[in-house]
């Protein structure tokens, strides 16, 4: 790999896999949080804050991550890749609008968990049916083939 110089192409900065791979992240949460907003089974509160851009990408970290039957706090941090208190301010907004609620662990009295409330598991089932239209529309894009060789390389170097 030859040294940084200001006669290498200036725009490799813009133009890396990396670069393109974060844009296609947001540009896809973005088409997510959209359909969400305009979902016939999202709660209206939700709905609004959703079209006035309230919830947000960082949002979705819930959405993926926590699981049906709830997750710990520390849990939930860890598989989005978040700080605890990053996600314990998500959790209080999300908390806030009815969508979580914590209880005691069942399998530790000192601990809690964050599960999804009914508004919540509404969330989530919008939130799989706005993934498979956002997919749907990428496929369309860029063509079934590209999708798949894309989904299978990423796949692979994410080690699943």
């Amino acid at each position: 790999m030859p040294p940084f110089s200001p006669d290498n192409d200036p725009n490799w900065r813009q133009t890396h896999i990396g670069h393109w791979l974060r844009l296609a992240l947001e540009q896809f949460d973005a088409r997510v949080l959209a359909l969400m907003a305009s979902h016939p089974a999202v709660p209206l509160g939700l709905s609004n804050l959703a079209q006035r851009g309230q919830v947000g990408a960082a949002h979705v970290h819930i959405t993926r991550h926590l699981a049906p039957e709830g997750s710990r706090l520390t849990d939930l941090a860890r598989r989005a890749g978040m700080s605890k208190q990053a996600m314990g301010t998500l959790v209080d907004q999300c908390e806030a609008w009815g969508m979580v609620t914590r209880t005691s662990d069942p399998t530790d009295a000192r601990a809690r968990r964050v599960c999804f409330t009914g508004i919540g598991l509404a969330w989530l089932g919008a939130y799989q049916d706005a993934v498979a239209q956002a997919e749907s529309e990428l496929r369309q894009a860029v063509g079934n083939e590209v999708a798949t060789v894309i989904t299978l390389g990423l796949e692979a170097y994410c080690g699943q």
